[in-house]
């Protein structure tokens, strides 16, 4: 009989590829991990792992049992979580990103407080890439994430998305200036999120359809730190209404052509999906958003 704390490990193995990585995603040292592979490479009396260089990697016995990991480990996860629906709630991992996590986020939790004391949520605020494929490992077991026109967001087998709304996205400029359209901007210094990032790419797109290439001189992950660059009149940028939460804009805002909007989802594995208390914060969430998402600022 195979441990399952054993084939999770090999299940993080062949989504992370190397021992340091499953090592610290799983807080344990790389001598542990590699000392359980071992164990259950003789548990299953075939190699499971070859050497790749300085590195191991899965043999195609160990590709099959990983196949088999995954399905086990969704089959624990969906017997807690029937236990949990007569026992009383349970803890939720939840990651958001930033703008959902200083908004809609905590007036969920103040809303759980008071309708669940008994439930426990932590959370981690972590950008869409991450928590996304944090949650297809199980780190976490409810993720807020977003999606650009044009940018669906990779499909995993065994994670589901529902729509919480649409963010309609807006140029910001300095408080003092008029509302600008997009293509009298060619010559503004501009701020976006970091090379790589969905919210990067399709900025950019909506500048080139416009005509011009921006002058990215700022470049920053926090939203905070874009709207006082723009504050500051050192730049202009893109930003979606909810970074607002309740609160009126303190910058100028325009309107972008077609009036963009982003898609704001929650994210589950298929096999949590029925779990109680993922399905009361998932609630708490879309109610939130309902609240505080602002059709104009």
């Amino acid at each position: 009989m195979f441990e399952l704390r054993r084939l999770r490990l090999l299940h993080e193995l062949a989504l992370r590829g190397t021992i340091a990585e499953v090592a610290a995603s799983l807080s344990y040292s790389p001598s542990t991990v590699s000392q359980q592979l071992n164990l259950l490479e003789r548990e299953a009396g075939v190699a499971l792992l070859e050497p790749d260089g300085r590195r191991v990697r899965l043999t195609p016995q160990g590709r099959m049992l990983a196949q088999h990991a995954a399905r086990a480990l969704e089959l624990d996860e969906a017997a807690h979580a029937a236990l949990a629906t007569h026992a009383g709630w349970e803890t939720v991992r939840l990651s958001a990103m930033p703008t959902a996590a200083e908004t809609i986020v905590p007036a969920a939790l103040t809303d759980l407080a008071a309708r669940a004391p008994q439930l426990r949520v932590e959370l981690a605020e972590l950008p869409p890439e991450e928590s996304l494929f944090e949650l297809w490992a199980r780190r976490f077991d409810l993720v807020i994430a977003e999606q650009y026109p044009g940018h669906t967001r990779e499909l995993r087998d065994g994670v589901e998305h529902d729509l919480l709304g649409e963010d309609p996205i807006r140029i910001v400029l300095p408080p003092w200036e008029h509302p600008t359209p997009l293509h009298e901007l060619r010559d503004r210094a501009w701020v976006m999120e970091p090379e790589g990032t969905a919210a990067r790419q399709w900025a950019v797109q909506q500048c080139r359809a416009a005509g011009f290439e921006p002058d990215i001189r700022y470049e920053a992950a926090d939203l905070t730190a874009h709207v006082r660059l723009v504050a500051a009149g050192l730049a202009v940028g893109m930003l979606p209404d909810l970074i607002w939460g309740d609160e009126p804009s303190p910058l100028t805002v325009a309107d972008l052509p077609g009036s963009p909007v982003r898609e704001v989802f929650t994210a589950v594995r298929s096999s949590s999906r029925a779990d109680e208390s993922v399905a009361i914060v998932r609630t708490a969430l879309r109610e939130s958003f309902t609240a505080h998402h602002r059709i104009a600022p």
